[in-house]
């Protein structure tokens, strides 16, 4: 019988954008799951959206209740905007076993960092993140560093719309190419954007530049000793290179998850690690160092302001 998926949360573009595709890896028999059922929180969403949305896309149950799903699916994909609810969200799954994908930011502050932490060291099978994690581009560059002096040193990256919920695609953009080995996140300065030092294992450090700036195209120069790679990512392609990783974890035809568990949640990391060294003049901020009462990014906040750029879009003729 075919892996049954859960969609929670139908907040952003996401649900919409990853269901055919699922369908195409699936006839493309890369992978063997159906999309069964759909729920939806309603805090960015009208009532009635999620049955709306299921019809759409010929999804068979519209849940009304969050526990009402558990009978239903063998793993869930959790897409809700607000990421201070994905690990409630998730409990209900994880401890019954299921199979668990957490849409990015996949947490926003350390308690959520520790209790995902102690999940995986349970080995329970939970995964997430950023697609920019898993870029064709990226990866066919890894491919051709053959030598120790084509190694990537430095790497710089920019991304606008906010320093989190979107930023976190320029940290995980820097985590694909430089891999393990995060020590520290320094903020320097604020140049139209927030500039943001990391520091690496092996003298090793990017740059990454996040704010409030347009959308732009997801892009990198790096450097190795010998060469200057430039690039931006084709973001057709993103969501697939994606699900094409995870699924085949998610679904439980390998037990080899897409990100080691160790660096999972690295992006998050050094997001919070920034946070703090900006709210503190720019102290450099190690990850070992990060305290529960670190800031954090404020999901709630960020879900309210969500909702108001959803509304300003709608009465502008924008589809959401």
């Amino acid at each position: 019988m075919s892996f049954r998926i859960g969609l929670v949360g139908l907040c952003t573009s996401h649900p919409s954008k990853w269901v055919p595709i699922i369908r195409e890896l699936v006839s493309d028999k890369i992978v063997d799951c159906e999309v069964v059922a759909a729920w939806d929180s309603g805090e960015t969403r009208p009532a009635g959206f999620a049955a709306q949305f299921c019809r759409s896309l010929s999804i068979p149950h519209t849940p009304e209740n969050l526990e009402d799903m558990l009978q239903l699916v063998d793993g869930v994909i959790i897409h809700t905007a607000n990421w201070q609810h994905h690990l409630e969200q998730a409990r209900l799954f994880i401890e019954a076993g299921k199979s668990v994908f957490i849409d990015k930011p996949i947490v926003g502050n350390m308690r959520d960092v520790n209790q995902l932490l102690a999940w995986l060291k349970q080995g329970y099978r939970i995964t997430g993140g950023s697609a920019l994690r898993f870029t064709a581009e990226v990866k066919e560059l890894l491919q051709t560093l053959t030598t120790p002096e084509e190694k990537i040193h430095t790497v710089y990256s920019f991304a606008g719309m906010d320093d989190f919920n979107y930023g976190i695609h320029t940290y995980s953009l820097v985590s694909q190419i430089m891999g393990s080995g995060l020590v520290c996140a320094q903020y320097l300065c604020t140049s139209g954007q927030k500039q943001i030092l990391l520091e690496y294992q092996n003298s090793r450090s990017a740059v990454i530049s996040v704010g409030t700036a347009a959308v732009l195209p997801f892009n990198f120069t790096a450097a190795s000793k010998n060469k200057l790679y430039q690039m931006k990512i084709d973001n057709t392609w993103i969501y697939h290179s994606l699900l094409k990783a995870v699924l085949p974890y998610l679904t439980n035809n390998t037990d080899s998850p897409p990100i080691s568990n160790a660096v999972l949640l690295e992006p998050e990391l050094a997001a919070l690690a920034a946070k703090t060294s900006w709210l503190n003049n720019g102290q450099k901020v190690f990850l070992s160092d990060l305290r529960l009462d670190d800031a954090g990014y404020d999901g709630d906040l960020f879900t309210v302001e969500y909702c108001r750029s959803k509304i300003k879009k709608q009465k502008e003729g924008c589809v959401t």
